[in-house]
């Protein structure tokens, strides 16, 4: 990467007059936000169909776009929705938050009637949309048509016959005797895919003109419940009932004293190999169509793994199992891809991590929230830095810089505060923002929230706690201004991380 710095934020967190970001009007105004602050790059968290808990990074599909970041007002504008109709509903009552009860009550009955008035009208787009799709838009959504159809319920408590049905020794009459029974609902689940991609390409074009670029997130696992380990289960370490023998998580450290205990099921890494991890590289193609770069999370499961076996209540009684290495980097270089990663490469880093991170040559992660905790490696202080990584002040899973700064004790508060020099007289969080915008990283990323200087409020995500208003935080109107913009293209030219049209 060339010498860079941009902004993550959420296509949730956009303003919107429907409860959530969109890639309406709204997303259009922040990347001239971008462009004004002369910034390289927007981050995002993953676009998929979210489900319960609304956590971007455990959806339905791995492919699918989430239906709530189509543009509602653009429907309208097409003829697909009746904008009158549309005011009408409750969206939510308090702007700065997404109320997912109230989106998910609305946004689908509404789409509905989008499908009603395009499918016919929009045939032969969608024909070739579908075509261009083939790998996986069928079995997600006849795999969401049949949640439905079975009242939500997970695929693996379905009936025995359509929950076997892409196992080798299942019948793939059934998969076609069900696609005819719902045919509508498998109909609209594709076009509402349709209308995904087609504003996505169209807001990726508007940035491309404007010089801005999107880091996207691919998660390392998939959840049970999902389109992809329903249609691939020989892919994953389930038994022959279905069920998984083991499934994800971290071991108990410094945070956690029992560990986090994910829960998604695991590759089958051998079965991987022997099909030449054909099933990840069209996931990365896939991802890579989308985002011009793409961040590995959790990285370190590619070295080894945390296996626990199915049935425990913690992560206690897992144990590390070896992951696919180097042979995994090979696919992936052999396989023609042109595609750029960034590795997220946090946490307590073991020899055959690090082994496997000079072996890929993936930018890693280093964080400055972490560089003054004592628990932390220390290799997270900019002095330590070499050009070849991403600096964050923090990220989706971390608090915002003011709240902190706030937590923190006396000696690292004090640490901090000669160390970058910070003063209330600029500003603690704009002090931590010109550290990571002065670092040698090729890149720096910081959250909207904090060139805002946002609160606790505003966190993003508390990992391992299931509600406790994670993915809610939104910007509302006003925030984003054009004085803000030009105080970070101040500050990004000061330390030469201007776009090259900037001069």
């Amino acid at each position: 990467m060339e010498r860079s710095s941009g902004i993550l934020l959420p296509i949730t967190s956009l303003p919107s007059p429907y409860g959530i970001g969109t890639f309406g009007k709204k997303a259009y105004e922040f990347i001239d936000f971008l462009h004004d602050a002369g910034q390289t790059w927007w981050q995002l968290l993953p676009l998929g169909p979210t489900g319960y808990g609304d956590s971007p990074y455990a959806t339905f599909s791995t492919y699918a776009g989430n239906p709530y970041f189509i543009d509602l007002e653009m429907l309208a504008e097409d003829g697909l929705l009746d904008r009158e109709e549309l005011d009408r509903i409750n969206w939510g009552t308090n702007p700065s938050y997404v109320d997912y009860g109230k989106i998910y009550e609305g946004r689908y009955p509404v789409l509905r009637k989008a499908y009603e008035k395009g499918w016919e009208r929009d045939l032969l787009d969608i024909a070739d949309f579908g075509e261009e799709n083939y790998s996986w838009l069928r079995d997600y959504a006849l795999y969401m048509a049949l949640k439905d159809h079975f009242e939500g319920k997970p695929w693996y408590e379905w009936p025995e016959e359509i929950r076997h049905a892409h196992r080798g020794d299942g019948d793939p009459e059934v998969l076609d005797r069900y696609s005819d029974l719902l045919r509508q609902d498998v109909n609209f689940y594709i076009y509402i895919q349709y209308l995904f991609y087609t504003q996505w390409n169209q807001l990726r074009e508007y940035a491309s003109e404007q010089g801005i670029s999107f880091i996207g997130d691919v998660p390392i696992y998939v959840p049970l419940d999902s389109a992809d380990v329903w249609a691939d289960p020989e892919l994953f370490q389930l038994d022959e009932d279905l069920v998984p023998t083991a499934v994800a998580g971290v071991p108990p450290d410094y945070f956690s004293e029992d560990g986090q205990l994910w829960g998604n099921p695991l590759y089958d890494w051998d079965m991987m190999k022997q099909t030449d991890y054909e099933w990840w590289l069209r996931r990365l193609e896939a991802a890579g169509n989308l985002f011009d770069v793409i961040r590995i999370d959790h990285f370190r499961g590619l070295a080894s793994y945390w296996a626990v076996p199915y049935g425990e209540k913690t992560a206690r009684n897992g144990k590390w199992i070896p992951g696919p290495r180097e042979d995994f980097i090979d696919a992936i270089e052999e396989s023609g891809l042109e595609i750029e990663f960034i590795a997220e490469d946090l946490g307590i880093l073991t020899e055959d991590v690090t082994e496997l991170m000079e072996y890929a040559g993936y930018p890693g992660m280093k964080i400055l929230e972490f560089s003054f905790d004592s628990r932390q490696p220390n290799n997270y202080r900019p002095y330590k830095y070499e050009h070849n990584c991403v600096c964050y002040a923090g990220t989706h899973d971390n608090t915002t810089v003011r709240q902190w700064y706030s937590e923190l004790s006396d000696d690292a508060r004090e640490f901090a505060d000669r160390y970058m020099a910070l003063t209330e007289e600029e500003g603690i969080t704009e002090g931590v923002l010109r550290t990571g915008m002065a670092s040698v990283a090729d890149l720096f990323v910081a959250q909207m929230q904090d060139w805002l200087d946002l609160g606790g409020e505003a966190r993003m995500n508390a990992p391992g706690v299931l509600g406790a208003g994670n993915w809610e935080w939104r910007l509302t109107d006003g925030m984003i201004t054009d004085k803000l913009a030009e105080h970070i293209l101040e500050c990004t030219v000061r330390y030469e991380r201007q776009r090259v049209d900037e001069g």
